[in-house]
């Protein structure tokens, strides 16, 4: 499924496409700057979980309740080091910035996941919510 997001409210499409999947490993994809973790903060809203999602880019993971958030970016290796792959077996939601990253190693360990592709086009934000 494919949306057009124009204003933070439009999320609401995208997370409901994340529900809909039944899946709780969910790979995001998208330049900096492009909402990922914009995304995981209105996701959080929408459970009604009061913590602020924050990117954990120095933290490779922040946790909110049940929900997990991680930054592989050019951390595949000390992913798989620190023994990350392990956390994805927990019950909750997992959202991964920069999941094509690890995304090999996922398909390895038979993970079923969601992929949310998200490109900047001007002031849109156009996002592939994909199984």
């Amino acid at each position: 499924m494919k949306f057009k997001v124009k204003k933070i409210e439009d999320l609401k499409s995208v997370i409901d496409c994340i529900e809909k999947s039944g899946k709780n490993i969910i790979l995001l994809n998208g330049t900096l700057g492009s909402g990922k973790t914009t995304l995981v903060k209105e996701f959080l809203k929408y459970k009604k979980i009061k913590d602020n999602a924050t990117s954990p880019t120095f933290a490779i993971q922040n946790r909110y309740g049940n929900v997990y958030h991680y930054d592989v970016y050019q951390k595949k290796d000390e992913f798989l080091s620190l023994g990350m792959i392990e956390e994805l077996e927990k019950e909750g939601y997992h959202f991964i910035e920069w999941g094509e990253e690890i995304e090999d190693i996922l398909k390895m360990y038979g993970f079923d996941y969601l992929k949310i592709d998200i490109k900047l086009n001007g002031d849109i934000r156009e996002i592939e919510c994909q199984d």
